[in-house]
């Protein structure tokens, strides 16, 4: 048949589609994909640096986190003292047209999502004014 409702199956809870979204559900792991992909390899500290606004243990945590899904390769020196650094992996370097996609939705989406969380937020603090005046 081929409608509509073969391709949701493609998005249900088992199946393979949603890991993409799940490897990039943190907020930091894309910021971290796109500077290792801007810079090259990359130490940890210059990653701090290049990125800005991030602590060290939540940058940790990411890169943790994106060597655990295959998406980049840490790549330790024998050295005194001791230096590491990361490089995306082919899939990490594959996922950046698709971030693109999204970055590009966001550049025309972002004013309409957050105008949308403004009133919901402005409705919902109204909604519980309202309740809280009739409880009195």
């Amino acid at each position: 048949m081929g409608g509509h409702a073969d391709q949701l199956d493609d998005y249900t809870s088992d199946c393979r589609a949603r890991v993409a979204f799940e490897v990039l559900a943190n907020r930091w792991d894309s910021v971290v994909v796109f500077t290792i992909a801007a810079y090259g390899p990359t130490r940890p500290a210059v990653l701090l640096t290049r990125i800005g606004g991030v602590s060290p243990k939540v940058l940790n945590d990411a890169l943790r986190r994106l060597e655990y899904n295959g998406l980049v390769k840490r790549r330790p020196y024998q050295e005194a003292p001791p230096r590491v650094d990361y490089l995306l992996t082919e899939a990490g370097s594959a996922l950046l047209e698709p971030m693109r996609a999204m970055g590009a939705w966001a550049t025309r989406y972002a004013n309409a999502v957050l105008d949308a969380q403004e009133r919901f937020e402005a409705r919902e603090t109204s909604t519980r004014y309202r309740s809280a005046r009739r409880r009195q």
